[in-house]
């Protein structure tokens, strides 16, 4: 039997070549073992994998026998997802988020989904899509604003009112029925969207929306979400209008004169050439003062990153004005979500509009730099596009937050110890800091104020000394002398198997212009290469990774959160730290032992 992530290899290639095409039949390959060993292989490494649902299952117990019980629920069409447990996580303007987290069964059942769903998907996705994507990022969107929207004269910040909560059922299933034909691929999506959620030991109903948590809602979200962008393509195919001339009458008018000048030194006499040449130099001048693109064309760029977008347009105000309420009946109309009026704004280009946490404008700068092949003088930076931290908005807010910094009564800053890292030891606490630095500025590596950063950097590493006095109660002075390397830097050391090492406090200035700031995982690897994984291969190979048994009639996974959380107490937790791995193949009586807290 070919392998099911070949299959999904070929239906993908088959969707690139031809975007029109129509699948049928794909509910067979959720038929298939070797795919939910894929998808624990997916799933099992994620902090979620502990977590619980409305009941106990998580992915601790996963064994062969789990999957045939899946296959077969799914095989006589009996499997029914159960409701999410509901919880909720703050946002940054002090709202609460609604998640919702699923059973680990049905996050196997929806990651054997998304893996067939994005094989016919992922090509027929357009190039302005970037959220919740393969090798796409906040960044892949910000870079593509950076190339695409130079000369830009209007904004329009988009944003749809609780996107997540606000998808009709009806019209993503008619939308995933359009372009697969499979009446029990399409029965099992509307068993996941009507699979309600749990709350306070209720169980309620959902009638539209998919769970934030869910395994599958990203890869609706870009199905239904895909029409706007095809609407938007199409606006822009009529919206879309060539310049009637290239420069300004008044730029024109100078670049003749310049031309003029230059034909005529060629056989002018000594006498006359520096009077033309200082014509010359007096017209470079006024031309570096005169406005050079017409603004006769018509233009519109458009960027999506799940549910905010950012609209560019060549035109007039009154232009914007009509594209927005365009958006609105087609997002009200086809859709039948609410674009938020509030969060959707006209913004000219010169003004910042915020988009993914940058602050994002067209520079109106008519400085002059010399350079390029003519060594001539040029406003290089005029009609480019600017990415910028927001630093009040976003830095200053995440110092105050986070307790690093507080305000005195003056009105100045100051950096502050963190009574919450007291108790953590020296190394702890400066990788803790390290990580939330590098965090924030590989995010805003691609800033043109990226060296206002330094400050950030500056409270952060104080804010890390100060906590280290704190604990050892000290002076930050004593702290540098006692940690210094002697090299001008100071560093915490510890012992690693090579010798003793330091860990340094992380330079901000290393993040910028990273190579790959986004954590990109590398695909490096041929897809033909998962085909088996190591669960399927421990799984297979019937021997309890405990004790030795190669006689029991099951064998399962035994799944930890952490490997550093375990103590090292009881031998399966010593096996566990020695092999760094947070899995366990055990056969059914160690298991029950494992959790039974008895000594084996």
């Amino acid at each position: 039997m070919k392998p099911t992530m070949e299959i999904l290899e070929n239906i993908k290639q088959n969707s690139a070549r031809n975007k029109d095409e129509v699948f049928t039949r794909l509910y067979r390959y959720m038929l298939r073992p070797d795919l939910y060993y894929q998808a624990y292989q997916n799933l099992y490494a994620n902090n979620g994998a502990s977590t619980q649902g409305v009941n106990t299952d998580t992915a601790d117990g996963f064994s062969k026998a789990k999957i045939e019980q899946i296959i077969k629920m799914l095989t006589d069409e009996t499997y029914t997802p159960h409701p999410a447990r509901r919880t909720y996580i703050q946002k940054a303007n002090g709202k609460m988020r609604p998640l919702g987290i699923p059973t680990f069964t049905d996050k196997l059942v929806q990651e054997a989904l998304r893996m067939i769903l994005e094989a016919v998907y992922e090509p027929v996705f357009m190039d302005c899509s970037h959220g919740f994507r393969p090798n796409r990022s906040c960044h892949t969107a910000l870079k593509s604003i950076k190339r695409g929207f130079n000369g830009i004269r209007w904004f329009v910040e988009g944003d749809i009112k609780g996107c997540f909560d606000n998808i009709n059922h009806t019209t993503l299933v008619g939308i995933i029925n359009s372009k697969i034909k499979d009446a029990r691929l399409i029965k099992l999506v509307w068993k996941l969207l009507k699979a309600g959620y749990c709350e306070d030991w209720q169980h309620h109903m959902t009638y539209s929306g998919t769970p934030q948590g869910g395994i599958c809602s990203p890869i609706f979200a870009n199905i239904y979400l895909h029409e706007l962008d095809k609407f938007v393509v199409n606006l822009a195919k009529g919206f879309d209008r060539p310049k009637e001339r290239k420069f300004t009458p008044e730029y024109q008018k100078i670049i003749s004169k310049m031309e003029y000048i230059r034909k005529k030194l060629k056989t002018a006499e000594d006498d006359e050439k520096s009077e033309l040449l200082h014509r010359q130099e007096i017209l470079r001048k006024e031309l570096l003062r005169t406005p050079c693109k017409s603004q006769t064309d018509k233009k519109l760029k458009y960027v999506r990153y799940a549910d905010d977008f950012l609209i560019g347009v060549n035109g007039s105000k009154e232009d914007c004005v009509q594209i927005k309420r365009q958006l609105s009946e087609f997002i009200a109309g086809t859709l039948k979500m609410e674009l938020s009026e509030e969060k959707t704004l006209i913004t000219h280009s010169n003004e910042y509009a915020r988009f993914l946490g940058y602050d994002v404008r067209v520079r109106r700068n008519n400085q002059i730099r010399y350079g390029g092949p003519q060594k001539r003088s040029k406003r290089t930076l005029s009609g480019k596009v600017e990415l910028c931290v927001p630093l009040e908005e976003k830095i200053m807010r995440f110092l105050f937050d986070n307790k690093v910094v507080r305000q005195t009564e003056d009105g100045s800053v100051k950096p502050e110890r963190r009574k919450s890292l007291l108790r953590c030891t020296d190394l702890e606490i400066v990788s803790a800091y390290n990580a939330e630095l590098r965090g924030i500025c590989n995010y805003y590596s691609i800033a043109s104020n990226f060296g206002k950063l330094d400050y950030f950097a500056y409270l952060m590493e104080y804010s890390c000394l100060k906590t280290f006095a704190g604990k050892h109660k000290s002076k930050i002075s004593k702290i540098m002398a006692q940690y210094k390397d002697g090299r001008g830097s100071w560093g915490i050391p510890y012992e690693t198997k090579q010798g003793r090492k330091r860990c340094y406090f992380a330079k901000y200035r290393d993040c910028k212009d990273a190579w790959n700031p986004t954590d990109q995982i590398s695909q490096a690897a041929v897809r033909y290469a998962y085909t088996t994984t190591t669960f399927e291969k421990r799984l297979s190979a019937k021997v309890c990774e405990l004790c030795g048994a190669t006689d029991a009639e099951r064998y399962e996974i035994h799944h930890v959160r952490k490997v550093k959380d375990l103590q090292g107490k009881e031998p399966w937790e010593q096996i566990m730290i020695a092999k760094r791995r947070k899995t366990l193949v055990v056969c059914e009586g160690c298991h029950k032992l494992i959790h039974g807290k008895r000594v084996l």
